[in-house]
């Protein structure tokens, strides 16, 4: 990210309403290698393809907010890797991990992998410290650490279904597995720090979160998440969510969120009312049915519609409910920026 989008960003996380209405979207594998013309294996294998994907659209949208902004992640390989799961790449779809054994035994017995050795933990260390230099040459710099949350993690590492049983029958198992997993994302978040000194954000994705009732959320959830973002205080605290949002707005004060991208099903206002005045929200145009399967007018018309419900624009990033979707155009991406600076 470039000096003048992360003022941008910091100003409008203070309460600033910016004269021109801030526009961002999280970017990343499953939108960049074909939005680039480029085999999605090579967007992982090659660090020039990575790079030049990265700076291309950074330059084709200079006034959108990337976030996290040159993300030199695996897809969703980058922490299961770290605990010894089988990796399936294919030249031109997205890699998967393929998840361990699970017994009660194994989620008890979960052991901490070292981020500086295991996995591709150190393949993206490398890749980030040897374009570091070139980012700053061409006005940008890393401005977040970033990861997989813990319970994202663990159904990675698990299946979903089956740790979400695991959650209910060996509570005790489970929880011990996410205490684990959670020193782990600090262990990685905190070796980012070490090694690019311009971060001073955090961006952690976890849709499952989105999966569990008030009880296992406040149980599963919210002392890890309070422990990750409590042991950095950074200043921007970010978060995405785009399964169901409801209970997860409502603690995000008490996290130390302030950065929150959820799903375009819950409104603006709702999340409004239930995150609270001090939260930034980044949404929520639907991100596949409209911004990336919609003609210009249904982008334009969904933009109006976004908008028109809002009555105080304090505290908003304009973007899609999740990341930028896959095959979404550079000509529905300029007709989104546009129809949301224009619209009053």
């Amino acid at each position: 990210m470039n000096d003048k989008n992360w003022e941008a960003l910091l100003r409008v996380i203070d309460g600033e309403v910016l004269k021109e209405k801030p526009v961002g979207f999280i970017i990343d594998s499953p939108w960049l290698p074909r939005w680039h013309k480029s085999k999605i294996l090579d967007y992982f294998t090659d660090p020039e393809t990575w790079f030049d994907a990265n700076l291309m659209a950074h330059k084709t949208f200079p006034e959108a907010i990337f976030l996290p902004g040159f993300w030199a992640e695996y897809g969703m390989c980058t922490e299961p890797s770290a605990f010894g799961t089988k990796l399936v790449w294919t030249e031109d779809d997205f890699p998967h991990p393929i998840k361990l054994p699970l017994t009660a035994e194994a989620i008890a017995s979960l052991a901490k992998p070292n981020v500086r050795t295991d996995g591709l933990l150190p393949f993206v260390i490398s890749r980030m410290a040897k374009y570091e230099d070139r980012l700053k040459e061409n006005g940008f710099h890393y401005r977040f650490a970033s990861s997989r949350g813990p319970l994202n993690i663990a159904s990675f590492l698990f299946g979903t279904t089956d740790f979400m049983l695991a959650l209910a029958i060996t509570p005790e198992e489970a929880q011990n597995a996410l205490k684990v997993i959670t020193d782990f994302t600090i262990d990685w978040l905190s070796l980012q720090y070490e090694k690019f000194r311009d971060i001073d954000g955090v961006f952690l994705l976890d849709d499952i979160v989105g999966f569990l009732g008030q009880p296992d959320f406040e149980t599963f959830v919210l002392p890890h998440l309070k422990r990750i973002y409590q042991t950095f205080n950074p200043r921007v605290s970010f978060f995405h969510n785009d399964a169901s949002g409801i209970i997860t707005a409502g603690y995000l004060k008490e996290i130390g969120i302030n950065l929150f991208n959820f799903s375009f099903n819950h409104s603006i206002d709702e999340m409004r009312r239930l995150a609270g005045d001090n939260v930034t929200l980044l949404g929520n145009l639907p991100p596949r049915d409209v911004l990336a399967l919609g003609k210009p007018a249904d982008i334009k018309a969904g933009v109006r519609n976004m908008m028109g419900s809002v009555s105080d624009f304090t505290r908003i990033i304009w973007s899609c409910g999740g990341g930028m979707p896959p095959d979404t155009s550079t000509e529905n991406i300029r007709t989104f920026i546009t129809a949301v600076r224009e619209t009053s």
